[in-house]
């Protein structure tokens, strides 16, 4: 049996620049939300947004890349990140390893397609086409394979917001055919006008902090960021020479395809996705000590999942939390950057907590963990990514 572990992890947000940075606002409790800066649009003014606290050329300055290559904000952002989890794990180009990066996004390049549009809309003389050719989601993972050599199988997941989480999936299963040695899994988003007006459409944006699975929740904060692990064998790993931080012991992906935009009520699609992912790791409901709730703030997502968590859990519910209370709902990486959170939770033995809770859902009732993170050793977290249309994943990693 072949088994994947995770032997380097790398992560920018809101709330960090890297894992040293992340892991001190999750304990500390601090949220990225703030006035945006960076993204172009009216609405972004009137909520609070989790964006990445620097430009685009201190993106460029910190990964070490050049503007003209590295145009698109998803592209730098996930710069960062890779080459985090490739100097975690000692990645070397040309070391004899065949090495993939599967990325999993949903704007790709769009923060620069759209500046050219405006441009290009008053003056069709103006714009630079080079601002087109990055547009397609596929640049971000070209540029970033290109990057830490990691070109040996490059490829994009583009599945809404469980993108990045089916990133990890598809490195596994790559591994398991023996089709690569070594895979860099994640995600990168940026927030763009498309993504604020466009959730703004759907009426789900919070014009506050967002509150998931409080019964005053009005709805999310986007956010944007990117992660990436480095996935390998145990026969990779005596080349590597890596330890293990932890490994991935469990997946899995069903399209429930109830709603374009909505999960059921009974939550059917996160049930399956859940319950697949421990039938994978052999475990049973009892021995998740920690969820990390997809939970964005929204009526209809918070009461789906807390419902499918009854059902698989009963009444031996785990401990729970949303870290999108502090990163915001960073869309197509939200499931990468959940999954490091999750990997740096039993690296480092704390549980992040759930800022902002008040008062349970009547429907459930579920009660996350206290509003601040605790010190405590985990031995299985289960991580949970829904998509629209129905596209549900669930990750499980597990103390070696």
């Amino acid at each position: 049996m072949v088994r994947i572990f995770v032997t380097g992890i790398g992560i920018i947000s809101s709330i960090g620049k890297d894992c040293s940075e992340t892991k001190s606002s999750i304990i500390e409790g601090r949220g990225g939300q703030t006035t945006a800066k960076y993204v172009e649009s009216a609405l972004a003014k009137g909520y609070p947004l989790c964006e990445v606290p620097f430009s685009n050329d201190e993106l460029a300055s910190m990964a070490g890349v050049s503007r003209d290559i590295f145009r698109t904000r998803c592209s730098l952002m996930s710069a960062v990140a890779a080459l985090e989890a490739a100097e975690n794990a000692s990645i070397r180009k040309n070391d004899g390893i065949s090495t993939g990066l599967i990325c999993g996004t949903t704007v790709g390049g769009m923060d620069r397609s759209e500046i050219f549009y405006r441009e290009f809309s008053k003056d069709p003389s103006a714009g630079d086409l080079n601002d087109v050719k990055c547009h397609d989601c596929g640049d971000t993972a070209d540029k970033t394979a290109r990057l830490i050599g990691a070109c040996d199988l490059v490829t994009t997941v583009s599945t809404a917001c469980s993108s990045s989480a089916n990133s990890f999936m598809t490195a596994a299963r790559l591994l398991k055919a023996g089709m690569i040695e070594r895979a860099v899994a994640g995600g990168s988003d940026a927030l763009t006008y498309f993504t604020v007006n466009g959730f703004n459409s759907l009426r789900i944006l919070d014009t506050e902090p967002c509150k998931p699975f409080d019964a005053s929740r009005k709805g999310l904060n986007l956010g944007e960021g990117a992660a990436y692990a480095v996935l390998e064998t145990e026969e990779t790993m005596k080349k590597t020479g890596n330890k293990p931080i932890c490994e991935l012991t469990g997946w899995h992906n069903c399209a429930e395809a109830y709603h374009q935009t909505a999960s059921s009520p009974e939550g059917n699609g996160a049930y399956e996705a859940m319950s697949g992912a421990l039938r994978k790791a052999g475990l049973k409901p009892q021995d998740i000590d920690y969820i990390n709730f997809h939970g964005t703030g929204t009526d209809n997502n918070d009461a789906s999942e807390s419902t499918a968590v009854k059902r698989l859990f009963s009444d031996k519910i785990p401990l729970l939390s949303s870290t999108k209370t502090l990163t915001g709902h960073t869309l197509g990486a939200s499931g990468a950057i959940e999954a490091v959170i999750s990997i740096m939770s039993i690296k480092e033995n704390f549980v992040p907590g759930h800022p902002r809770f008040s008062s349970p859902i009547p429907e459930t009732g579920l009660v996350p963990l206290s509003v601040t993170a605790v010190n405590r050793p985990v031995r299985h977290i289960l991580s949970n990514s829904f998509g629209f249309g129905g596209n549900n994943s669930s990750l499980i990693f597990s103390r070696c």
